[in-house]
């Protein structure tokens, strides 16, 4: 059996980093992604779709991604069924994160490394004494 599902979107919300009681980081959040058709004339749709991560996964979102944030997300989908206070059966949807990646700019996601926001050393003065020309006279090709 294949239940598989990769998605990517934007948070549509804060995600909360919550814990259980017996000590499993968990986070819920939700995601906003783009429906690939639109009729002519018609404004631009989108899927809400719920997500749940465990572990480092809720962790690793918790501290890199905030609303607005783009994100891909791996995972599987999930259903239950319940009850609701009015006795109606209902179904909810959720996609279970197993992985999750960074998809937008350094700027979106605001964790931009100190190390790559240097700019990069200039070799235009370097001193090329150490370097040896190579001349190649043999017009014979080794291939």
């Amino acid at each position: 059996m294949i239940n598989s599902v990769v998605l990517m979107g934007r948070l549509t919300y804060e995600p909360e980093l919550k814990t259980t009681a017996s000590g499993l980081s968990v986070i819920n959040f939700q995601i906003a992604c783009d429906r690939q058709y639109q009729a002519k004339g018609e404004d631009r749709r989108a899927d809400f779709i719920d997500c749940t991560a465990w572990r480092q996964t809720a962790e690793f979102i918790s501290r890199y991604f905030h609303k607005g944030s783009m994100i891909a997300v791996e995972g599987s989908i999930q259903t239950d069924s319940f009850t609701d206070t009015s006795g109606n059966k209902r179904k909810s949807v959720t996609v279970v994160a197993n992985n999750v990646s960074f998809c937008g700019s350094k700027a979106e996601s605001g964790t931009v490394n100190p190390a790559f926001s240097q700019p990069a050393p200039s070799y235009a003065n370097a001193d090329n004494s150490d370097f040896e020309e190579i001349v190649d006279d043999d017009d014979d090709l080794p291939f």
